[in-house]
């Protein structure tokens, strides 16, 4: 039987990931797999890792994190914003991978029929530290207690002025599309980020959630009809349930958080069919 699978934060630069991702192969020939981001940080991994993937599964479609953004110094591939993502995109087509720029595919196997979205977003700060009323000050806090996301370093908006309008128009193109979907169809969700705050709040460090998401996503599973949502970025793999919807974390993580769990990383988590559904 075939299913659809998910998973994300694969980091294959460190050698322990790559191994487990060199050896991850679909149990039957018509899975597909959905990346929900952070497959790397070099250009080269990235190719690499989603060439390996296409090649054994049956679609592959991804949805970018904030690692894969980075403009690292040592990574051949020096353009930064919308032309590194743009890049990423042209790799992902060389390879057969879907992305958020091409149409949407149907999940039409066990489980039902199903709209697969895969989305980039971004954040945009609105997920500030309690207590605060504005990114400035939710900024400064986080910088106060040591809390700061290696974005503030590494991704960079160009053309946009500051990554919240980068999100701010991101937000404007999905929408766009999403009002284009039959209403009847089910949709998969498939972002780095989770589309709501709740999974956030068990971060042993709270600071970070502001690099997490945007609270305007905080209504989509509901104002579409959602099979489940599938995200990653917090390395905390779990069910969790909102509002009725699934949400699944399917990060693999760095070694020493996979290693707290078990000796290998969790296999890719089956999305559809529903697990006892």
């Amino acid at each position: 039987m075939s299913r659809l699978l998910a998973i994300s934060d694969l980091h294959v630069g460190y050698a322990e990931n790559r191994d487990f991702v060199s050896r991850l192969r679909p149990a039957d020939p018509g899975d597909w797999l959905l990346v929900a981001g952070d497959v790397g940080e070099l250009s080269t991994e990235i190719e690499w890792a989603l060439g390996v993937l296409s090649d054994r599964f049956a679609k592959v479609i991804w949805a970018p994190g904030n690692h894969e953004l980075w403009t690292p110094r040592k990574d051949p591939v020096d353009l930064r914003g919308q032309e590194r993502y743009e890049y990423l995109v042209a790799l992902c087509r060389r390879l057969g991978v879907l992305t958020p720029e091409d149409p949407y595919a149907i999940w039409d196997g066990p489980g039902g029929r199903a709209v697969v979205v895969p989305l980039f977003i971004l954040y945009d700060y609105t997920f500030r530290v309690d207590g605060t009323s504005n990114k400035e000050d939710s900024l400064a806090l986080a910088y106060e207690r040591g809390v700061v996301c290696t974005d503030e370093i590494l991704l960079h908006p160009d053309p946009y002025p500051s990554r919240e309008a980068w999100c701010a128009a991101r937000l404007a193109a999905t929408e766009q599309r999403l009002a284009g979907l039959d209403p009847d169809t089910p949709i998969v969700f498939v972002n780095h980020y989770p589309l709501v705050r709740e999974p956030t709040r068990v971060l042993t460090y709270p600071e970070f959630a502001q690099w997490c998401g945007t609270v305007h996503t905080a209504d989509w599973h509901r104002r579409h009809r959602t099979a489940a949502m599938v995200y990653g970025h917090l390395h905390i793999p779990r069910t969790t349930w909102h509002d009725g919807v699934r949400f699944e974390e399917v990060s693999v993580g760095y070694p020493r958080e996979w290693r707290r769990r078990g000796d290998t990383p969790n296999p890719p988590r089956q999305i559809l069919p529903a697990v006892g559904g």
